[in-house]
């Protein structure tokens, strides 16, 4: 038999910076073979990339949850959409990723090695807020840019080259590789 209602997961110890957001499965009282749908809102802590902050939007993060209980074990599934905001990585212009993540975790019953359980499932109490930031983590691409063609910032005067593209004619050479490049001319 399915049950579904609406909650909101309470908070524990935090594992990542900020609040933490755990479910308790205890509360629904699944034997085998039941289902539950849970919507619940996910605190996530920002990210820090190379010295960057990255806010989750919205925050509390609304997410779906269901928890399947087999004779073997549990399945928990976890769906929610979100955009990360903050600089982007070439030019450091307001950046927004939009990501939408699907994600599946299984704890058997009687775990025989580690790869039968789950790191977010300790005592029945489920750690959304890790399981949700892993998974943003993870998603994540090489480089968070405003606009996939960002020029970036001009490497000799910092200026925006996407407002202000221009090169500089003279090149200027650093005068500790000055020597060097007297060895070149010889």
């Amino acid at each position: 038999s399915g049950r579904s209602s609406s909650a909101r997961g309470s908070r524990s110890a935090p594992r990542y910076r900020g609040r933490v957001t755990t479910f308790d499965l205890r509360k629904l009282r699944l034997r085998s073979g039941d289902q539950a749908r849970e919507r619940v809102e996910i605190e996530l802590a920002p990210l820090l990339l190379g010295g960057q902050e990255y806010l989750a939007r919205p925050n509390p993060v609304p997410a779906d949850l269901v928890v399947t209980r087999a004779s073997s074990g549990t399945v928990l599934e976890l769906g929610f959409d979100l955009s990360l905001a903050g600089p982007c990585f070439r030019c450091l212009a307001d950046a927004e990723l939009p990501l939408s993540l699907r994600l599946r975790e299984y704890s058997a019953a009687k775990p025989q090695s580690d790869d039968d359980t789950t790191e977010y499932l300790v005592d029945d109490v489920l750690d959304l807020s890790g399981w949700a930031h892993d998974a943003v983590v993870l998603a994540l691409p090489d480089k968070i840019l405003h606009d996939p063609d960002c020029a970036g910032l001009c490497p000799v005067c910092g200026k925006d080259l996407n407002v202000e593209p221009h090169e500089h004619l003279e090149e200027t050479v650093d005068p500790r590789w000055e020597k060097l490049s007297e060895l070149r001319e010889t």
